[in-house]
């Protein structure tokens, strides 16, 4: 099975719970702006979408998409999806809103048209991380145990960090927490993070 990743990138994610699942995989690393792996295969090959993630099984299968991938992850480690999730639908709803409402609203911070489009992305992302900062049911969002949803989550507030979004203290918690996981250390590693 391969990961393919680009440092930093939304495939942190996958790659943090590939790591929590104790899945056996190589890493492959994506130069997003060339278009092309470390090993100078077209990119373009491997996702006609031009971005990662991307899981490639070992039939040949691959998975895109963050929510794809992640759920399938939590089909594959159930200790990773809440214990109550008999039908999935929490798991699913927790990232799909990680998705739709704070993932894509960084396109419009790190690649703004204008400063108020950044501004207003900003406040967005402020809004949603206080919504789901209500919702935590413990130390992480479903309780007192990790899960994909976790290291989705993990993921933006990296990227928040990075960007100077504020985040509110019990997300700041979280964020200190999760950084010290040992799965979370060495996806660190492996992607050459700070």
């Amino acid at each position: 099975m391969k990961l393919y990743y680009a440092p930093g990138a939304c495939s942190l994610a996958d790659h943090i719970a590939m790591h929590e699942a104790d899945m056996d995989f190589d890493r492959v690393k994506v130069d997003l702006k060339n278009k092309v792996t470390e090993s100078g295969q077209k990119f373009d090959e491997i996702n006609p979408k031009s971005y990662v993630p991307v899981v490639e099984l070992d039939d040949g299968r691959r998975i895109t998409e963050n929510i794809a991938i992640l759920s399938w992850i939590a089909k594959q480690a159930p200790q990773l999806a809440p214990a109550d999730d008999a039908d999935g639908l929490r798991l699913l709803q927790m990232l799909a809103f990680i998705s739709t409402e704070i993932h894509k609203q960084f396109s419009h911070v790190f690649r703004p048209s204008s400063d108020a489009e950044a501004t207003a992305a900003r406040e967005k992302i402020s809004q949603r991380f206080a919504l789901i900062e209500g919702m935590m049911q413990g130390d992480y969002l479903f309780g007192d145990k990790m899960s994909v949803a976790d290291a989705y989550l993990f993921t933006m507030l990296t990227w928040a960090k990075k960007m100077g979004v504020e985040m509110p203290p019990k997300l700041q918690s979280f964020y200190d927490r999760v950084r010290e996981r040992p799965a979370v250390k060495l996806t660190f590693e492996h992607e050459g993070l700070e």
